[in-house]
């Protein structure tokens, strides 16, 4: 009678699955809920042994009902290729999503945790990126349906805050990396591990100058809970990832490097609207509750190169 029930929307994906371990590990009862358009059933099939994790097979854009006490919405594609595949669904899958998490958390007046994303910063002409910044984002683009969609949660959690005194917490997460990660799922670090395990050219996007920051899984679901376990008062956003800025083209490098790949380079055209610049300042989650990562990119690449082969 004393457990937390915790929902975790999205609980079947990368970084989902990882979030629910961590939860049952405190003692927590979890229910995973996923529609698996882009989670995997062997993400948390060990899970399902464990009596205090019910998986429900649901889509967030339909209403649920069931009692809790804290929310995690997750439930989105966030790969390019996996968002851009269905935009409609992946807008309705943030909005809608959005709602149903906020309507049930008001129910049971339960905190409610948003997944939002550094994609809200757009092209950013601010770098590194703070809260502070409002973006600068393609409304219409071929990323917008992701973008617009995460940024369109972001304003319906406020409005909830202010008009329902709902009990919010919003993250803005950067790259992230790690095990569990879908070998297909076109992200960079998977694709280039992936490329450079079967000795295939590893293909670089544009000039490969463009950079990006990589925070490991596990240090990302330690903030998470250190965002949930904070005072209501804190409700976000806050920015989560690694500020280390590494360019496409150094992070192949590595990649080979620790591989033994005998990999080779090979350069296509930059998709539409991706951004030059990427790296978080997490200055406030520091301030906030001395989060900051642990796991620095070669050890971080290590651990997911391991899994990988294992994959393979």
């Amino acid at each position: 009678m004393n457990k937390k029930t915790v929902l975790v929307t999205g609980g079947a994906g990368f970084v989902g699955s990882h979030l629910c371990r961590a939860l049952l590990s405190r003692g927590n009862r979890v229910i995973c809920m996923d529609n698996f358009f882009t989670g995997r059933m062997q993400n948390v099939q060990e899970l399902r042994e464990n009596p205090d994790f019910e998986l429900i097979t649901h889509d967030v854009t339909l209403p649920y009902s069931f009692y809790v006490d804290e929310i995690f919405n997750l439930a989105c594609p966030a790969s390019p290729p996996h968002y851009q595949r269905d935009p409609i669904a992946t807008y309705k899958t943030s909005i809608f999503g959005a709602i149903h998490a906020l309507e049930l958390a008001d129910k049971w007046h339960a905190k409610v945790f948003q997944a939002s994303t550094s994609e809200v910063y757009g092209d950013a002409q601010v770098h590194p990126q703070p809260e502070s910044y409002w973006g600068n984002v393609n409304p219409h683009g071929i990323r917008s349906c992701y973008d617009e969609g995460k940024r369109g949660a972001e304003t319906l959690f406020f409005d909830y805050h202010r008009q329902h005194g709902t009990r919010i917490k919003i993250v803005r997460i950067f790259n992230t990396y790690g095990p569990r990660m879908n070998p297909e799922d076109g992200r960079v670090v998977s694709n280039f591990i992936m490329q450079a395990l079967r000795n295939e050219d590893i293909t670089v996007y544009g000039t490969g100058k463009q950079t990006r920051s990589f925070c490991y899984v596990d240090d990302l679901v330690r903030g998470f809970l250190c965002l949930m376990d904070s005072d209501d008062t804190v409700t976000g956003p806050v920015n989560m990832g690694n500020p280390g800025e590494f360019t496409m083209l150094e992070l192949a490098e590595k990649v080979i490097k620790l591989t033994g790949s005998k990999s080779k380079l090979v350069f296509k055209p930059l998709p539409g609207d991706d951004p030059k610049q990427r790296r978080p300042d997490i200055s406030l989650a520091g301030e906030l509750f001395s989060w900051k990562p642990e796991i620095m990119l070669e050890e971080g690449l290590k651990r997911t190169i391991e899994y990988f082969k294992t994959v393979l």
